[in-house]
């Protein structure tokens, strides 16, 4: 039996390190991020982000949302490709535009863009229940299964044009949009909850965008504010890009 549980112990011991040191890097990816939000207080109005953000990023396993080639590089603080054009984002940006939307538990969230699934996945690690729209089948097959099988239950996708919300699941607290749109979609602003916000990036998609806020309030008034100059993949589909 001794001879049994070595054999197993050394089986399981490259795993075990390779865990380990993901853990590590994400302790790190944790780091940077608390570093550049330092770094661009003046931007921000702030010179931190909510813990609890940052926790829920250092439980996100973003080796698990990369192409397995790119695995070595998946805690560097830098956007990835993931296929067909598209990108992970920067954790940072996650983690901003996460805070931004200042959700909890219980909140009902709509994302578009899902990409490879890791916003979804970090806004489910805050118990948000997580409405997510992306417009490439084969992505969205693919994150459809990547969350399952890393038991984000309560993440629903969906397949098509994000522009159009994903309004019988609505109003939403929050909307976050993942890729660059040349102005606000009003389908998004009426499926807003009132006292919600969106975080998008506004702004010509093949250049320089603003990372904007937009608050609705009780009387249905919609606010919008600029936080951070971003470059983001542009909003595909019939009113994507500036159409």
């Amino acid at each position: 039996m001794r001879g049994l549980a070595v054999v197993l112990f050394l089986a399981f011991l490259p795993q075990w390190a390779a865990a380990e040191g993901f853990a590590l890097q994400r302790d790190a990816m944790v780091e940077t991020i608390r570093r550049d939000v330092e770094d661009t207080r003046r931007y921000l109005g702030k010179g931190e982000l909510d813990l609890g953000v940052l926790a829920a990023l250092g439980r996100v396993r973003r080796h698990e949302f990369v192409p397995r080639e790119l695995r070595d590089r998946a805690y560097q603080n830098r956007p990835l490709p993931i296929g067909y054009g598209q990108t992970i984002s920067q954790p940072y940006i996650v983690a901003l535009m996460t805070d931004l939307l200042r959700v909890g538990p219980g909140d009902r969230v709509l994302e578009l863009g899902t990409g490879s699934g890791y916003q979804a996945a970090v806004l489910a690690e805050l118990g948000c229940r997580v409405f997510t729209v992306e417009i490439v089948p084969a992505l969205h097959e693919a994150a459809t299964g990547r969350l399952a099988r890393l038991g984000y239950d309560q993440v629903r996708t969906r397949q098509g044009d994000g522009y159009h919300g994903w309004a019988e699941h609505g109003p939403f607290d929050a909307i976050v949009v993942t890729a660059a749109a040349s102005h606000v979609p009003p389908p998004l602003v009426e499926q807003l909850k009132p006292g919600g916000r969106m975080v998008i990036p506004l702004g010509n998609p093949f250049l320089t965008q603003q990372l904007s806020v937009v608050e609705k309030d009780a009387a249905g008034a919609v606010r919008t504010r600029q936080f951070l100059p971003v470059v983001f993949v542009p909003l595909t589909g019939g009113h994507g890009a500036g159409r």
